[in-house]
């Protein structure tokens, strides 16, 4: 599957979790975002935000903010004040003599006064103020790599110090923006936007639009979600992510269908990326890039201490950690590398019996790279830990489990290759799908699981 097609395949994905309510936000922020963005940016609205702010629009609309302000709108307001011996303002006389006679008879030191002043909380002030809000909180969460010279970061931006720091002196010393009052937490609504998109000013006019297309962005729209994937600022250079992400859709979309009832998404916690869970008699959770820590799952590349004497590969990456651990004067750990997928299904918490399958996913045609994906498919299942003892091979020799453990996902081949039906029948340790074949085959993976 090429760029384009991956694109597509997750507009359509994205979408339709989106649609109904449910959606791996954090896993897609996580996976999305530019390498040098800490840890806030997995917060998935964050990360949009960001995409946000980096539009042209968005830029120039700052870079005229200043002269802008200068024609904000206000309305009059006028105060009534009943006062006794002293006058504040115009006195109404009106008011006064109706006061003074059914309030204070006799009382000629009753006045009633009215003080006009400008009122600056109309609805096109507060489209504009939380437009503003929006802009000023995510460059200030992002200034540091806004003021860097990444390639993701518009070229709008680079070098523009003085307009951040000139937004930064308009929402902290500006008097118009200041006397507007902060927009409640369901505010700008619609007939706010409507009013400030139907102003005569541009910069209402300009703010209503903004807003929108920010709401486009965060309800998921097939469009806008299709243009932050394609945008070099937020989708990585290279398509491994999104076929990362292509390809953990098709695990949640085909495990759906298997058991009839749609997942719980998780929200991710440091050294804990659960994705998504499936609750029911056979409760499955789906983790992605991880090595499932919080379920006492590891990787340990280390000999088997249960054998007479440590084979001649093993010495050497025994005395090798122990050369680099009185070296560096600490504790190493040979660990393999991490799968991209694991699919953890608990078949009953009465017996504690555990099934795993181990998938890992290589964003290539090359023989070589596929042939290296073989042999890293085969170490994740054989140095597998629970609770630090082997999950294969401890009674029964399988080191790679029962050939329903492991599975290899690649990019689609133009040779010929055998197909999954083959390597059943060649009793495969592990399987190998291409991209192309998700749809249909990775059921027949899963099934017998499930």
């Amino acid at each position: 599957m090429n760029r384009d097609e991956l694109l597509g395949q997750l507009t359509e994905d994205i979408l339709a979790y989106a649609m109904r309510g449910s959606f791996p936000e954090q896993e897609l922020a996580r996976s999305i975002k530019p390498e040098q963005l800490d840890e806030r940016f997995e917060e998935y609205e964050l990360l949009l935000d960001l995409h946000f702010i980096l539009q042209d629009d968005v830029v120039e609309f700052v870079r005229e903010l200043s002269a802008q302000l200068r024609s904000i709108r206000t309305e009059t307001q006028t105060t009534s004040r009943t006062r006794r011996g002293t006058i504040d303002g115009r006195i109404n006389w009106g008011a006064t003599i109706k006061k003074r006679y059914s309030q204070y008879p006799q009382d000629n030191s009753i006045f009633v006064c009215d003080n006009r002043s400008e009122n600056y909380d109309i609805p096109e002030n507060i489209v504009l103020k939380r437009l503003i809000s929006i802009i000023h909180r995510t460059i200030r969460e992002a200034e540091e790599y806004l003021r860097a010279d990444y390639d993701w970061v518009s070229e709008t931006w680079k070098g523009s110090n003085d307009l951040i720091d000139e937004l930064q002196r308009i929402v902290e010393r500006n008097v118009h923006v200041r006397r507007i009052r902060d927009p409640d937490t369901y505010e700008p609504t619609e007939r706010m936007l409507t009013t400030a998109a139907d102003s005569r000013h541009e910069v209402y006019r300009q703010a209503a639009s903004l807003l929108k297309f920010r709401q486009r962005l965060l309800s998921g729209e097939a469009d806008e979600i299709r243009r932050l994937l394609e945008q070099t600022a937020i989708a990585p250079d290279d398509t491994d992510s999104l076929f990362e992400l292509f390809v953990l859709f098709r695990f949640i979309a085909t495990i759906e269908e298997l058991r009839e009832s749609g997942p719980r998404f998780q929200t991710i916690a440091t050294d804990r990326q659960e994705v998504a869970r499936f609750e029911g008699e056979k409760e499955i959770v789906l983790y992605h890039d991880n090595s499932a820590r919080d379920r006492d799952l590891s990787f340990v590349a280390v000999p088997d201490e249960t054998e007479a004497a440590p084979s001649r590969t093993e010495q050497v990456q025994l005395v090798a950690k122990e050369i680099a651990g009185n070296y560096f004067q600490k504790e190493f750990e040979d660990h393999t590398g991490r799968p991209d997928i694991i699919v953890l299904e608990i078949i009953s918490e009465e017996s504690g019996d555990h099934e795993y399958l181990i998938t890992e996913i290589k964003n290539s045609a090359n023989e070589g790279t596929i042939r290296r994906g073989i042999k890293e498919t085969l170490e994740y299942l054989a140095f597998l830990r629970l609770n630090e003892e082997y999950v294969f091979g401890r009674e029964d020799g399988e080191y790679f489990g029962s050939g329903g453990n492991g599975l290899l996902v690649v990019q689609d081949l133009q040779n010929e290759t055998a197909s999954l039906d083959e390597q059943h029948e060649n009793e495969s340790e592990i399987k190998i799908l291409q991209a192309s074949e998700l749809e249909e085959k990775l059921m027949q993976v899963l099934e017998p699981k499930i």
